[in-house]
């Protein structure tokens, strides 16, 4: 399965949390759930997944974790805040070149519509 395909259906899940949901809940909230609709489709779905910080070629555990780590293919960073700002896209694409991942999706729960608060970002490995 593509990224892309994985993207197509990790959207679809985020529309049917967020409908069952709405905004307001805590990213945890968020998370769980969109983990188990993932998890429901026969994806290979991880959370919190540990993600050491190489420096100066030794990996140290800074405390870092991916929200949720689909198919090793595409990571997914939840949110629930009032927008999205630009840290949190420098975020998850910090992420992308640590975990050397091509995909990854940056929810935000925290909207009328959940499609409106999805931003695709893509590591040019």
């Amino acid at each position: 399965m593509t990224e892309n395909e994985i993207s197509k259906l990790i959207i679809g899940a985020a529309i049917e949390v967020h409908k069952e949901l709405g905004p307001g809940l805590l990213e945890s909230s968020y998370e769980v759930c969109l983990a188990y609709e993932l998890r429901k489709q026969g994806l290979n779905v991880q959370t919190q997944v540990a993600l050491p910080v190489i420096y100066k070629d030794v990996k140290l555990d800074a405390g870092y974790r991916i929200d949720i780590l689909v198919e090793n293919k595409v990571i997914i960073e939840v949110k629930a805040v009032d927008g999205l700002a630009d840290i949190h896209t420098a975020q998850l694409l910090t992420y992308l070149k640590l975990k050397n991942i091509k995909l990854g999706l940056l929810i935000n729960f925290n909207t009328t519509k959940v499609v409106s608060g999805i931003k695709r970002i893509v590591n040019n490995l």
